[in-house]
């Protein structure tokens, strides 16, 4: 089933159950709301610290091309990336770590600034699902070997509106690699 239709149905389903969760009458469930949030905070963290302790201790230093992904609003075609796979998830590690501390900043200022106390329930079990349903994840916890949809550079989920921007993700196919590779030694060898 495609992720977004499933975090739009966790979302609902937690929604839902945070509506009935007594905050006005009962004090004590919004200290209990904050405790379970940051300790699904911390779960998500661990998690991809625990990916990158194992993808350091991998070291695993193949060789990866890829053409990143254009600017769908740019004529500029994507750029050729040159990079090995420790450095490729290390770079996924840190995307993700900076989304969940995003994540947390936000739900700080709906929380503690603007009073809301549902997304505190909400965003209690929508990261950890992601963060458990990551690629990283699957290929440094689960152990699922790296082939298919696992295979680097990774192909962006599938999302509602996917369909639009489909030439958006990143592309590691020789011939892709070999065009952006054409002008760059065109343009290496008349520089020596």
């Amino acid at each position: 089933m495609n992720a977004a239709v499933t975090n739009m149905a966790v979302m609902f389903g937690t929604m839902q159950m945070a509506k009935r969760i007594p905050f006005e009458e009962n004090p004590e469930y919004v200290t209990y709301a904050r405790v379970g949030y940051l300790c699904a905070q911390l779960a998500c963290l661990a998690v991809f610290y625990f990916c990158s302790i194992q993808i350091k201790r991998k070291n695993d230093m193949t060789v990866l091309k890829y053409v990143n992904a254009k600017n769908p609003m740019s004529q500029d075609p994507g750029e050729l990336v040159t990079t090995t796979n420790r450095d490729y998830d290390l770079a996924e590690i840190n995307k993700s770590v900076r989304g969940i501390l995003m994540g947390m900043l936000i739900v700080g200022f709906m929380h503690l600034y603007l009073g809301y106390t549902n997304p505190l329930v909400i965003q209690s079990v929508i990261p950890l699902k992601n963060a458990f349903e990551s690629n990283m994840a699957k290929l440094w916890v689960w152990g699922v070997p790296a082939t298919g949809e696992l295979k680097r550079p990774f192909k962006p989920a599938p999302g509602l509106l996917s369909s639009l921007t489909e030439n958006s993700a990143a592309q590691s196919e020789k011939a892709a690699v070999k065009e952006a590779e054409s002008p760059v030694s065109a343009i290496q060898a008349k520089t020596e």
